[in-house]
């Protein structure tokens, strides 16, 4: 077996530009995903070249911090509207605050005065993407470099925004809220409430349908919105007319224990499309990470009514 360490990286803050002339000449450019060094698909192209059956590379940071797409083409992913918090492997001893199981009226009007405190405790897991590399590649190491970057990442993106988000719908405080009238009432009404519990609603997951067909070109929302530094991501882990709103930064935290790998293993049953003829080797990527929910109270999941 063939394993590869890939340390730490100390990059400096998001939205630094790269120094003058920083950049080695063989380098990956300042837009790719491992700025400064060999991508991950190239450091993985070396280890399956020097080992096709056992090639391993772990890195030191987190893949789908490293590859940012908005980079390219400006788009929010769920890890985006969260605070992180590094942490290992085990137990992280947290708080939450959530309803009481009876509704009741605070004397001052305000309902965070019925909420209730408590300790929680909450771990990452793994969130893993599997691709099968065609085996034509084999003795192309810049295009299974390529590959590797632009869609076993891409892929890792996907299970890692379908993770994030059904972390926050999963959380058993966090209530859905029905829309009868029109989509954009939804939404609305979830911030109101959002802020009617003492929080401030800054960001919302839609899925791109809602977002192209009932927001875009429709009125002012989106500007007033922006106005309000309000982010807004769309992916297809939120179903088709609903919509995951919340107050992230403050409800919740992206527990990152900042280690990877990409390898190649045995593939468990589904985890590629049952139509892969199956000639190419299987790799998988995998970051270990979850959202500790600690105010559930300050997230709706906006559903039809």
């Amino acid at each position: 077996m063939t394993v590869i360490d890939e340390p730490a990286r100390d990059d400096a803050p998001a939205g630094t530009p790269p120094a003058p002339d920083a950049t080695p000449p063989d380098a990956t450019p300042p837009d790719a995903p491992h700025a400064g060094g060999p991508s991950p698909g190239a450091l993985f192209a070396r280890a399956l070249t020097e080992d096709p059956a056992g090639a391993e590379v772990r890195f030191g940071f987190t893949l789908t911090d490293a590859f940012q797409p908005g980079r390219e083409r400006p788009r929010l992913t769920a890890r985006d509207l969260f605070l992180k918090q590094r942490v290992g492997s085990g137990t992280v001893h947290g708080w939450s605050e959530t309803r009481p199981e009876t509704e009741v009226r605070a004397e001052s009007g305000m309902r965070e005065d019925t909420y209730r405190f408590g300790a929680a405790g909450y771990a990452v897991r793994p969130v893993t993407a599997w691709v099968r590399i065609p085996g034509e590649l084999a003795g192309h190491p810049d295009a299974l470099a390529h590959f590797v970057d632009r869609r076993l990442m891409v892929r890792l993106g996907t299970a890692e925004n379908r993770a994030l988000t059904r972390d926050v719908l999963d959380h058993p405080g966090v209530r859905s809220l029905a829309w009868t009238g029109s989509y954009t009432e939804g939404l609305l009404a979830a911030y109101d409430e959002i802020e009617q519990s003492g929080g401030t609603a800054h960001a919302m997951m839609v899925n791109p349908r809602d977002y192209y067909r009932e927001l875009v070109g429709s009125g002012s929302l989106l500007a007033d919105l922006a106005r309000e530094q309000v982010k807004v991501c769309r992916h297809r882990q939120v179903a088709p007319g609903c919509a995951l709103v919340g107050d992230f930064a403050m409800a919740a935290r992206l527990l990152d224990a900042e280690q990877s790998v990409i390898k190649v293993a045995e593939p468990p049953p589904g985890a590629l499309d049952r139509t892969d003829p199956g000639t190419g080797t299987a790799v998988c990527a995998v970051v270990h990470e979850s959202v500790a929910v600690q105010l559930p109270t300050h997230f709706f999941h906006v559903v039809p009514g």
